[in-house]
């Protein structure tokens, strides 16, 4: 079983300039991905986007790469809320999005979960099953967002 990476994608039928807005505009990630709390993005390499998740957190993630309208990525540190990510601290987050006739498809994969350090008090299999169960919901919340009364998004949990 892979415990170091996981995948989810979706077919948002939406021009990919729209989907990546939404991954990319700080009021669009807020609103599918922080219930609306304030967030900041500086979109480049190297750049920090700070992710607010309430009770869990806030996350300064560093952007790693930014291909318009392509591919996006980032760290983030997720056992160690409040922590600027690094390579050894954190996991990344990789979207990519691809045109097709239909619309556009969205994936994520996080990965480097095997890497991680786990605290004392924390399950590394508890927090895989956390984002194995949360990345779909994620890229579901986002199409959902992105379609806003176009259509209706299509989910492959894989």
């Amino acid at each position: 079983m892979n415990t170091d990476s996981i995948a989810s994608e979706v077919l948002i039928e939406a021009p990919i300039e729209r989907v990546w807005a939404a991954l990319t505009e700080p009021a669009s990630v807020s609103a599918w991905f922080c219930n609306g709390r304030e967030i900041s993005i500086d979109l480049r390499i190297g750049g920090v986007m700070i992710l607010d998740h309430g009770d869990h957190g806030r996350y300064p993630t560093v952007i790693v790469s930014v291909v318009p309208p392509n591919a996006f990525s980032f760290r983030w540190a997720v056992l160690d809320p409040g922590a600027l990510a690094t390579e050894e601290n954190s996991t990344l987050v990789e979207f990519t999005l691809k045109t097709t006739p239909e619309g556009t498809v969205l994936r994520v994969l996080e990965s480097g979960f095997d890497n991680l350090a786990v605290p004392a008090g924390r399950s590394m299999s508890s927090l895989f099953e956390d984002h194995s169960g949360g990345w779909p919901q994620v890229v579901n919340e986002l199409a959902q967002y992105v379609m806003a009364n176009v259509g209706t998004p299509r989910v492959d949990p894989s």
